[in-house]
This record gives C-alpha cells, sequence and structure tokens, in this order.
C-alpha cells in the first residue's frame, strides 16, 4: 500500500479550526436578514458587513429555516446586500454593570447617550435571564416609602410589588415618577425610557428628575425613532441592569415609562 505525507493537510486543518468562519448575507426581507453559512444558536449576536464601510451592524439570530439562519438586525440601517459578510460573535446580549453606571444615560444596548466619559468594564450581565425560583421570593411584608403622601397614606406600596400608572397625556404621570425617583427609600433607581420623544428626554432628566435624582439613578432610553428591537432590547436591558442592582443586596426601584409603547414595540 502507498503511503501519504497528510502532515501539511493536519497542519491545515489545525489552523482551520482557530479560525473565524462565516457567512454570507441572501436576502434581507423587511426588518429580518436571512444568511447562510453559519453555525450559531438561537440568540446569538453576529455582526454584518454594511456596504457604505462603517461600523458593523449588530444582529440577533431569531429563528432557522432550512439551511438559512435569519438574523434581525437590533440597529437600522440601509446599507445591507446580498453577499455581505456574516461574522458570528458565539454569545449573547449582555450589558457591563457596575456602580459607575449611577448618574448616568445610556442608550438600549447599555451604551452612554450623555455624552460623558466612556464605562469601564464591569459585571457583564446576561439581558435576558431566566426567572428566578418562586420559592426563593421573599415575602412583600415591608412597606416601600414613596415620598409622595397620598401615595404612602392611602396606597401604601411593599418592597418587590408591581404597581401600574394609568392616566392621559399631559396630567402628570412623568413628574409623578420623577418625584418617587427623588423621594423613595430606594437605593438605586432604574429608569427605561421608551418610547419617548428626543426632546422630553432631556426635559425628564432636567426638570423633573433634577440633579439629585439622577445621581442615584440610571436612566436607559430609547427614543421613539429608534427602531422597535431597540426599544424592546431598552426594557430588557433596565431590568438587567435592576437585578444586577438587586443581586448586590440593594433595594431597587425599576420604572418604565411606558409600558404601552414597548407593547406597541
Amino acid at each position: 500500500m502507498t503511503e501519504f505525507d497528510l502532515s501539511a493537510y493536519a497542519e491545515a486543518l489545525g489552523a482551520a479550526r482557530n479560525g473565524r468562519f462565516f457567512g454570507r448575507v441572501t436576502r434581507v426581507v423587511g426588518l429580518t436578514v436571512e444568511c447562510r453559512g453559519l453555525q450559531v444558536g438561537l440568540g446569538e449576536l453576529c455582526e454584518v458587513e454594511t456596504t457604505d464601510g462603517g461600523e458593523p451592524l449588530l444582529a440577533e439570530v431569531v429563528g432557522f429555516k432550512g439551511g438559512t439562519t435569519i438574523l434581525m438586525p437590533i440597529e437600522e440601517r440601509a446599507a445591507l446586500a446580498p453577499g455581505a459578510t456574516v461574522h458570528p460573535l458565539h454569545r449573547k446580549l449582555t450589558v457591563s454593570c457596575g456602580d459607575f453606571m449611577l448618574g448616568r444615560v445610556l442608550d438600549a444596548l447599555g451604551r452612554p447617550l450623555d455624552r460623558g466619559p466612556a464605562l469601564p468594564r464591569g459585571v457583564d450581565t446576561p439581558v435576558f435571564k431566566p426567572a428566578p425560583n418562586p420559592l426563593d421570593r421573599e415575602n412583600i411584608d415591608r412597606a416601600l416609602v414613596t415620598g409622595v403622601s397620598s401615595i404612602d397614606g392611602l396606597l401604601t406600596l411593599g418592597l418587590g410589588q408591581r404597581m401600574g400608572i394609568f392616566a392621559g397625556s399631559g396630567v402628570g404621570k412623568s413628574t409623578l415618577l420623577g418625584t418617587i425617583a427623588r423621594e423613595s427609600s430606594a437605593h438605586v433607581n432604574v429608569i427605561a425610557l421608551i418610547g419617548e420623544r428626543g426632546r422630553e428626554v432631556r426635559e425628564f432628566i432636567d426638570k423633573v428628575l433634577g440633579p439629585e435624582g439622577l445621581a442615584r439613578s440610571v436612566l436607559v432610553v430609547a427614543t421613539s425613532d429608534s427602531s422597535p428591537i431597540m426599544r424592546q432590547r431598552g426594557a430588557f436591558t433596565a431590568t438587567a441592569i435592576a437585578e444586577y442592582f438587586r443581586d448586590q443586596g440593594l433595594d431597587v426601584m425599576l420604572m418604565m415609562d411606558s409600558v404601552t409603547r414597548l407593547a406597541n414595540a
């Protein structure tokens, strides 16, 4: 039997294992991007190269169809075309958390919006986590002081309780949220502004929340002009940040304005 020297092929195979595999975009339909050649799991992130030479587009794996992987871009970007390279990141969406977030305004992916210094590396917290075991939840047996006399006296809230505020436009819902953020007994506020008009965000920070409220708050903002998936991710990012501070043993107030706009997204 003739012997063959396969060492060169073995070396090439070893190098390939350490390489970065990629796929190609085959079709773009509405909010979804279809590609082939990827070996990824549901919920993993990919980077899609754009035709304008800008930053790669971050996209999430949302489904499979035959040999096609279906992605949904997290940010809107028009510069996509068939044949674009898709690189798998082999990780799911996370947000880097730490005390450095207090007083900062972040976007739906946890990036600074306030033109402040870059955030240092903290604890990578998954944006999507399973709910805790119901038997691990504490009983609601301690009062939460909101600082609003009518609520504390007539509609006392408990630590761990959920509450909704329902009213028409322009009657003071945001003002009430700002008052609670400033005056409540919670150690940290995490405030998600989902679907707000851009000018309303600055108004809420400057006139409603104020420096005192902002100092112990983390704001996560996804305005009405951002993509539906960014508005959705903003709500989950805020929840992940609140859970991080909760796990540090702090009392955390998670506020969202508004759940209606989240449902629309």
